[in-house]
């Protein structure tokens, strides 16, 4: 059956830590062939633990993004029908500060720099961390801003007095482009700043922080035109940019309450979806709770490693995607090693800042696949033990929707899927959280959303899942003994 005529047209950016996407989607939340451009850059991390993106090349990929997916709507059988709207997923937690005149001062930090891992700590000194937690749904760590402007101030204090505002780079990068200004109440709600029932900045943590709440974007439903909207964009609305984890759970099929969605992509988290009447009331420890919009919440777990350290695997051990053999299922369940999975300084359920990346167990007949083999199951334990603080607080997931870049291989989701100990929904998503910031906008202006198609199922396997409990039992047991080991070497003088 030939699909109708699109009725309105919406415009969608996804900006990450790895590329930017954009593309244009129908009413019915459809991504509309021949529209959608990508442009890929990389973070560059330092030896002390930064991790940071240049602005200037964060807006040349968004430009060009935009520039693209417009060019294709002129070129289309629907260039008579305008944009009605524009909405995006961003990453979450990254800063960025921003000059009287709006321009960058700083780079962009982002989730992964883990130099302000001091400062945290300071910050746990002076706060209670559980009690922050309930209140901005953030822990005192150094991915969240409280701690990377503590570090700023007490390491560039000139630069750090020059800065006019404090934003994330998407709100940036919308003012650049669309010319609005504003923020979502879902990216405010992951900066560690704001607190999100009370529908306000932290006063006693900005003013820990030396800084002012008005220097800080304004939480909005719809942003606020600042000059004269671009003429491509005349009379569509702008909404600011959600979440990237909020916007995958709208984008995979995560909509509903109690739906769990896992993402696998340069890091990974697990989330479930929360409404206002059925959220429950504490937050598990170690776990966040963010804002997809001012109803909905997410609440789960995110890691630093996961992606990212396939592709190192790739390229340092000379492996090649190819090679299956690295990721037999059975093979995976009676590995002999033990790997803590702490390449980038590592989040959820634990955050285990001050542990590096480990391998226990190496002997001559060890090699490259094995090594592989294991790293990916440790981060997958990772991802077992946030689904298990989740169930335990909220109850059993209705579903377990998976996406990201793990969809590219079927070996990584058997894996995946023993390691959890459960069934797997695979959501026909690939770019979840792209069609999550349409799906966003279609949900504000009013729209259905056509359901996803009926997803395929990874059934996992309960002989092999019972071995890789015990493998995930010694994975924990190895990080309490180096955790106490590193926190007594710490404390001597």
């Amino acid at each position: 059956m030939r699909r109708r005529k699109p009725e309105l047209l919406v415009l969608a950016i996804d900006i990450g830590s790895s590329s930017t996407r954009s593309a244009l989607f129908d009413e019915k939340a459809r991504l509309l062939t021949g529209t959608d451009a990508r442009r890929e850059y990389a973070v560059q991390y330092t030896a002390d633990g930064g991790a940071e993106l240049s602005p200037k090349v964060l807006r040349r990929a968004a430009r060009a993004c935009v520039q693209e997916t417009l060019q294709a709507h002129r070129s289309s059988s629907l260039r008579k029908l305008p944009i009605a709207a524009v909405g995006g997923s961003a990453f979450w937690h990254s800063l960025l500060g921003l000059d009287g005149k709006g321009r960058p001062l700083t780079p962009i930090y982002t989730w992964a720099d883990s130099r302000a891992a001091v400062d945290a700590a300071r910050l746990r000194e002076e706060f209670d961390e559980r009690e922050i937690q309930a209140q901005t749904g953030c822990m005192l760590r150094a991915s969240f801003w409280p701690a990377k402007l503590r570090w700023l101030r007490r390491t560039q204090p000139r630069l750090f007095q020059r800065v006019a505002r404090w934003v994330s780079p998407t709100e940036w990068i919308f003012e650049e482009l669309f010319h609005v200004t504003g923020g979502s109440y879902s990216m405010a709600s992951a900066t560690g700043l704001y607190v999100l029932p009370a529908g306000r900045w932290h006063p006693a943590l900005c003013e820990a922080c030396g800084i002012n709440p008005e220097w800080l974007p304004a939480p909005a439903d719809v942003a606020t035109p600042k000059g004269k909207q671009p003429s491509r964009f005349a009379g569509a609305k702008i909404f600011p940019a959600i979440g990237d984890g909020a916007a995958g759970n709208l984008g995979c099929g995560a909509r509903r309450s109690g739906s769990i969605a896992i993402n696998v992509g340069t890091s990974a988290a697990v989330r479930m979806t929360e409404s206002a009447t059925d959220r429950t009331g504490q937050i598990p420890f170690g776990l966040f709770r963010y804002a997809i919009d001012r109803e909905r919440t997410v609440m789960g777990g995110a890691v630093s490693n996961a992606g990212n350290l396939h592709q190192w695997c790739l390229r340092e051990l000379h492996l090649k995607e190819s090679e299956a053999k690295s990721l037999s299922r059975k093979a995976a369940a009676t590995d002999g090693l033990t790997v803590l999975p702490f390449w980038v300084s590592e989040r959820a359920p634990t955050w285990p800042e001050n542990l590096s990346g480990t391998i226990i167990g190496l002997n001559q007949a060890t090699d490259a696949a094995q090594i592989m083999r294991t790293t990916n199951c440790a981060v997958f334990y990772r991802l077992a033990g946030i689904l298990d603080l989740i169930e335990g607080a909220a109850g059993k997931a209705n579903a377990i929707i998976v996406s990201g870049g793990i969809l590219h291989s079927r070996a990584s989701l058997r894996l995946l899927a023993d390691a959890l100990g459960r069934d797997l929904r695979i959501s026909s998503q690939a770019e979840a959280s792209l069609r999550g910031a349409a799906v966003s906008v279609l949900e504000k202006l009013g729209h259905g959303i056509v359901p996803l198609p009926k997803a395929k199922v990874i059934r996992h396997d309960r002989a092999l899942a019972k071995k890789h409990r015990v493998r995930r039992v010694r994975q924990v047991a190895l990080e309490k003994l180096l955790f106490f080991s590193e926190g007594r070497a710490s404390a001597r003088p």
